[in-house]
């Protein structure tokens, strides 16, 4: 800010003419500013060609082989699920293992399927839940420990 309250914005580079600062008034600022902020829910990247959304080619050559193509359902299935089965999003347990990599759909110890059975997410009961759980680790975790031992000597082949 300057002391007659207009912004001064230094450039990184000087222009060919040399000039470093550049003055604008508060609300010019501003405008040019938000001008340079994303619309919400709009991609910053775009393709083009094959890589397009909408490219019949995408399927053959992303990694996801996702694209536009005809879709290999029967009629069969579609009769089977409702209007809501077939429009369904991604479920939450579904949505972590796309993204973080978490598999809480398989057991981690024998590799056969997890059902799940309850989403808790009240505060309170989630509360009384790991308490109990670190109460029951450090029960546990005592039992377990190796016996303590002296440590090693120095010396020996020197």
């Amino acid at each position: 800010m300057t002391q007659n309250g207009r912004v001064r914005y230094e450039l990184k580079t000087p222009w060919r003419n040399g000039t470093t600062h550049v003055i604008f008034e508060p609300l010019d600022f501003i405008s040019r500013l938000v001008a340079l902020i994303p619309k919400p829910r709009v991609n910053l990247t775009r393709f083009h060609g094959v890589f397009a959304p909408n490219s019949h080619h995408r399927a053959r050559v992303t990694l996801a082989k996702r694209g536009r193509r005809k879709k290999t359902k029967t009629v069969n299935d579609q009769q089977d699920q409702t209007p809501a089965e077939r429009h369904a999003a991604m479920t939450w347990a579904q949505r972590l293992k796309r993204v973080f990599n978490i598999d809480i759909e398989t057991c981690s110890e024998c590799g056969g399927d997890v059902r799940i059975i309850a989403c808790i997410e009240d505060p309170v009961v989630i509360s009384k839940i790991l308490i109990y759980l670190d109460d029951k680790v450090a029960t546990v975790g005592t039992i377990w420990l190796p016996q303590c031992r002296a440590p090693p000597t120095t010396g020996l082949f020197d």
